[in-house]
């Protein structure tokens, strides 16, 4: 492909974003190697990512380009490539996220290293969209996200809570010691259920390694806040029937996603290959559907927005606190963390992606009293 025709047409497309090639405004592109043209327009989304990393373009506000390329509606223009359309086939005839298949995000990503999230995330190590509503700083942000779960479930002292996707046990710690509860937290990625029995120690909180699938007992409450990205519009039907099993008659169910505004099978290429394999983003007439005959959906709250001030936290909480990480991870993997965190800040900034709260109930319950509207 010719470079000069390759790089008139990449400048077309993001002039409709208003980003110029070598401007001087924080989000124009800065390109350091002319294949990256003729790259981007073959390979979409996933070569635009990936020549990132290999250092033939830059910005200096990632999180600002992807917000104007979305808004021009650019990022469905790029996501295709061979990549893309299989994994778009295959998504939509095979489960990607079998049991066996879900251990693959885990150890691509979530068994990292505890050392990474720690310096990244907040002090309580909630890996999902805070609540800033009157909060000063990421921490604070964390404790009101949790606090706002707690009061949508309506927790009380002695509930048993299933808690379906526990990452380092962040819900579980908050809600034993806050409201006297006990959770029984299933998570697959080793390295979280190690640290979070640690930080779980003396309450009653139990982190069990296993699929979500595998949940047993009956619990007054069932939640699940980030896993739902993991489980994939297969499983969605078996996911609502794994909680409502779970589910006393009388009890709440939670769930808090990410979430498409249109339905999908399968994530960006990029980020399927490098940060989550096999995820993807349901969209709330996916969930409907999923929890229909199952569950009254009593309340859905969108708080996207408050993912965009999460996410730069995150970054800027990794970059401040990189010098300790750089020997052991090195410069690569931080430019694949930056472009990671920033391109998924400037997709919520568009409004390309949504965070739901969903609060469910069994047929025939009374209505939750809803007091945090």
């Amino acid at each position: 492909m010719e470079t000069a025709w390759a790089r008139s047409v990449v400048e077309g497309l993001l002039g409709q974003a208003g980003i110029r090639l070598g401007g001087d405004q924080p989000w124009d592109l800065h390109v350091q190697d002319e294949r990256f043209f003729a790259r981007v327009l073959s390979g979409g989304t996933l070569a635009a990512g990936e020549t990132y990393l290999d250092g033939w373009w830059d910005v200096p506000r990632l999180d600002e380009f992807f917000a104007r390329v979305h808004a021009a509606g650019l990022g469905r223009r790029f996501t295709r490539g061979v990549r893309a359309r299989w994994q778009a086939l295959y998504g939509r005839v095979r489960n990607l996220q079998t049991v066996e298949r879900a251990k693959a995000v885990a150890r691509r990503h979530y068994d990292l290293g505890n050392d990474l999230f720690q310096v990244m995330l907040g002090r309580r190590l909630c890996y999902t969209c805070a609540y800033w509503k009157g909060a000063r700083s990421l921490d604070e942000a964390d404790e009101a996200k949790l606090e706002l779960v707690c009061r949508k479930i309506e927790l009380g002292p002695g509930m048993t809570v299933l808690e379906l996707g526990c990452g380092w046990g962040s819900f579980a710690k908050y809600a034993a010691e806050k409201y006297g509860a006990r959770v029984v937290g299933y998570n697959i990625s080793q390295e979280q259920v190690a640290l979070g029995r640690r930080l779980c120690a003396g309450l009653p909180v139990e982190l069990r390694q296993q699929d979500y699938r595998l949940a047993r007992g009956v619990y007054d409450r069932v939640v699940s806040i980030g896993i739902m990205e993991h489980v994939g519009p297969k499983n969605y039907r078996a996911y609502m029937e794994t909680a409502a099993r779970c589910l006393k008659d009388d009890g709440i169910a939670f769930v808090h996603t990410i979430g498409g505004n249109v339905s999908a099978t399968r994530c960006d290429p990029w980020f399927d290959k490098h940060i989550f394999p096999n995820g993807v983003t349901p969209s709330l007439s996916q969930l409907a559907r999923a929890m229909e005959g199952l569950f009254v959906a009593e309340d859905c709250h969108n708080i996207g927005p408050h993912y965009d001030p999460t996410l730069m936290a995150w970054h800027e909480n990794l970059s401040r606190g990189w010098p300790g990480l750089a020997q052991r991870y090195g410069e690569r993997f931080f430019r694949m963390m930056r472009y990671y965190l920033l391109a998924s800040a400037g997709t919520f900034r568009s409004r390309m992606s949504q965070l739901y709260q969903i609060v469910m109930t069994k047929p025939g319950r009374r209505q939750p009293a809803c007091r945090w509207t």
